[in-house]
């Protein structure tokens, strides 16, 4: 079992032409295996960024092979050696019109071996007045998922889950060492909340966090925070995407995890009563 994962989180400024989006993706994994990382992480939506209307369009049937996302992936994945966590893909369910957003994770030999289905779906009027019903145009997933990753465990969520502790709770009683958040998140809930909340599901679950983010202005003027980001167990920053299109790399470690969770053991602290009635 490795002691250290180089990790990556990708920053990404992704439009609603695929092929550009994933000639974006080529070039940013190759940066990063230059520098030495075993898993990368793109952000939601890396593949498209458009009309929620017109994401049907381009879903695929992820594991099959076919389709230019997972294709595209699979030989990343081959070419460098490492993992590639699809941060937020379009998968076809049972309704046509609304496909999972799905976070996927390949394997060096370019193999699909886990998927998250995003459970939370952004349905919400923001302080600018702009309204977003993310479940109009996608399914909801069903499953909280954690995947076995050069020996560390690695739970998936996307973007909007990250207001949503009790699934971060429940990645670490499946035994979550790593957690992952790819992200569209707004310029304006990033602004205030991003950091913190990222933070704070470090500090609480006593894992590294791996927050990797879209930036800038998007097609239909939608803006994203950017701010990708790498967080030790303890809630500490540790590395940063600059505020642009790029990627921040460092490795975690099972040591600080130990550590920390030695420290202030709160797992074995937990009381539910509420649900022990």
């Amino acid at each position: 079992m490795a002691s250290e994962l180089s990790c990556a989180v990708v920053q990404l400024q992704s439009g609603d032409d695929v092929a550009a989006n994933l000639q974006a993706v080529r070039k940013s994994v190759a940066a990063v295996a230059q520098r030495g990382a075993k898993l990368v992480v793109l952000p939601e939506n890396f593949a498209f960024f458009g009309a929620e209307a017109a994401r049907a369009a381009i879903a695929e049937d992820l594991g099959s092979g076919a389709g230019p996302i997972q294709r595209c992936l699979s030989e990343l994945s081959r070419e460098h050696g490492l993992y590639i966590i699809g941060g937020g893909m379009p998968e076809r369910s049972g309704e046509p019109a609304r496909p999972f957003n799905t976070s996927a994770v390949w394997n060096p030999a370019g193999q699909v071996i886990a998927r998250y289905q995003k459970i939370h779906l952004f349905d919400v009027t923001l302080p600018s007045g702009d309204t977003m019903h993310e479940s109009r145009s996608t399914m909801p997933g069903q499953s909280a998922v954690v995947v076995d990753i050069e020996g560390f465990k690695v739970g998936l969520t996307v973007c909007y889950d990250l207001r949503f502790p009790l699934l971060f709770g429940e990645l670490r009683r499946r035994g979550a060492e790593v957690l992952v958040v790819p992200a569209a998140f707004t310029q304006q809930t990033g602004l205030d909340h991003w950091r913190p909340l990222l933070q704070a599901r470090a500090i609480e679950n006593q894992c590294w966090l791996l927050a990797a983010g879209q930036w800038g202005v998007h097609p239909g003027g939608r803006s994203t925070f950017g701010h990708s980001m790498v967080i030790d167990p303890w809630g500490t920053v540790v590395a940063e995407s600059p505020n642009r299109v790029g990627f921040a790399v460092a490795s975690a470690d099972h040591e600080s995890i130990r550590s920390v969770r030695a420290r202030i053991p709160c797992f074995e602290h937990r009381r539910t009563p509420w649900t022990e009635q």
